[in-house]
């Protein structure tokens, strides 16, 4: 496991102090849902908006300044991709004005990665759960 630099994660905890409207409104709709979120986590050498870490589903919320480096997100999701990492992408305004819904479609998105995609099957001789 590589060490994190000092300096980003000095600036992940900034940025926690720092939050974006849409980031702490966010943030208090999922801090209550397991599992767990985090704001600002350090992957490689990106910080990651917002995060769960037990299905590595990584939450980037964009303001307006997105349009302008839409490149440079790209290869951060790649990157972030190669290491295992889901990343949805929301714009600040949809996060402010549909915060349900954003969270909705979040809270989905782990729940899908939860399920594992070939459960192990029952123990012979074991009893099937009542219906």
């Amino acid at each position: 496991m590589q060490r994190i630099p000092p300096e980003l994660t000095a600036n992940a905890r900034q940025l926690r102090g720092d939050a974006t409207p849409a980031e702490r409104v966010l943030w208090s709709a999922l801090r209550s849902h397991r599992p767990r979120f985090t704001r600002q986590l350090v992957v490689g050498h990106y910080i990651i908006d917002l995060a769960c870490r037990s299905v590595k589903l990584g939450i980037e919320l964009d303001g307006g300044h997105h349009a302008l480096q839409v490149e440079a997100d790209e290869a951060r999701s790649r990157y972030l991709a190669s290491q295992g990492w889901t990343i949805l992408r929301f714009w600040n305004n949809d996060v402010l004005e549909n915060t349900e819904g954003v969270a909705e479609v979040i809270l989905a998105a782990v729940a899908q990665a939860a399920t594992h995609p070939r459960p192990l099957p029952c123990r012979e001789g074991s009893r099937l759960p009542p219906i």
